[in-house]
């Protein structure tokens, strides 16, 4: 990505001239179009009414299944919009009927909304969770995962980038042993999408969820889901009403028959409107282009603090995306985090509770969590690693 193409993107991007974000794994900075089309929208409902504008703005929120299917990979009746990944990931996870016996098969580095899942699910159904070992870099271990493939096995459910790293798990190889063994797999790209290439038909993954707010730049209250073809027929969303179902006489209801049937009516269309134009901005400027971006960035950002005697890198893996993690002898990740924030300079901090399987067993309670996007500069990574210095020499 040229220098000229850079000055372009921050441009675009009005809180360059505000912050040094650094917390683009929480919720990115969103571009001049994404912003304008959101706020177009809201003043159209103030002046029309919501259900008006809505009508009048089919085509825009239609956008949205369209840019979503090209971003991944799929057709566009394999999506659905939902307000965020979380509940994208519930509504495919709670379709699943478990019973005693049966298995769900998950990461170490899992996240904890979705290991909360599956211990509530294990609580009412009897389901057993097992989790795959990590190999030695700290990724997924797919001897591991070969050896706990069985008739019990119900469902595959992991994480493809973890929140407290930058780990990347072998998500297409996963997907290979998943559909040898013909079972169900459900990928949680929460942190990948809009920073890298997916593809659905090279993964073989069954539903992915993905948000909007992180590395697509889109408002926040957004994400979607794609729910592959073949599959969607066999499984019932956990709640429907009148849009993911037709009441077809007193006793009697049928479901949709695309992935629209994991949605609600209800829907914050100013936002939905600006999330097909982050999918849209994410599409034209290319995914290979942002990949190769974000891995120039965050491979910089690492050489940088390994050079810090005080500094611990934590990421696991043998691959590493734009997720930098560290922790500080002499500081607190808190303290770190507050003491750049009075300097505009924003990262966020992964507890422990948030993948108790990783975090607990590498006994750390916490690690800084600065995370790079294509519109951040070496300067500022520069600034940004002089900052901490200086915080770190404070005593």
């Amino acid at each position: 990505m040229d220098k000229s193409l850079v000055n372009r993107l921050r441009e675009d991007t009005p809180g360059c001239t505000h912050v040094l974000h650094l917390n683009n794994a929480g919720a990115a900075l969103s571009p001049r179009p994404v912003i304008d089309a959101t706020k177009q929208h809201l003043d159209k409902e103030a002046l029309m009414g919501g259900y008006e504008a809505a009508l009048a703005s089919i085509e825009d929120t239609e956008s949205v299944y369209k840019n979503a299917a090209q971003l991944i990979n799929c057709n566009p009746d394999e999506i659905a919009f939902v307000e965020n990944a979380t509940r994208a990931w519930d509504m495919a996870f709670y379709s699943f009927k478990f019973k005693p016996g049966d298995k769900i098969l998950t990461a170490t580095a899992e996240y904890a909304s979705n290991y909360l899942a599956f211990l509530q699910m294990a609580k009412h159904t009897g389901v057993e969770i097992e989790v795959i070992k990590n190999d030695a870099s700290g990724q997924l271990d797919l001897e591991d995962l070969k050896n706990k493939l069985d008739a019990p096995v119900k469902l595959i459910a992991i994480t493809h980038v973890p929140t407290q790293g930058g780990l990347i798990n072998p998500a297409q190889a996963v997907g290979k042993l998943a559909q040898a063994m013909g079972i169900p797999y459900l990928l949680d790209t929460t942190q990948s999408i809009g920073q890298m290439p997916i593809d659905v038909e090279a993964i073989g993954c069954d539903f992915l969820c993905a948000t909007g707010r992180k590395y697509l730049r889109g408002p926040r209250g957004t994400g979607f889901l794609y729910a592959r073809e073949k599959t969607t027929l066999q499984y019932e969303p956990p709640f429907i009403d009148l849009h993911s179902a037709k009441w077809i006489s007193d006793n009697d209801y049928v479901l949709r028959r695309d992935a629209r049937r994991f949605e609600t009516w209800e829907q914050n269309i100013a936002a939905k409107i600006g999330l097909g134009v982050a999918l849209r901005y994410a599409l034209e400027l290319g995914l290979s282009t942002i990949w190769d971006r974000i891995q120039h960035l965050s491979s910089y950002l690492r050489q940088q603090l390994s050079q810090m005697p005080s500094i611990q890198l934590q990421d696991l893996g043998s691959h590493h995306c734009g997720i930098v993690t560290f922790t500080c002898r002499e500081k607190s990740p808190t303290d770190i985090q507050t003491a750049l924030l009075k300097q505009k300079i924003n990262v966020s901090i992964s507890l422990e509770e948030y993948a108790r399987l990783d975090l607990s067993k590498r006994n750390i309670s916490s690690l800084v969590r600065a995370s790079v996007h294509y519109y951040n500069t070496i300067d500022e990574l520069d600034t940004f690693c002089k900052a901490l210095e200086r915080i770190l020499c404070k005593q």
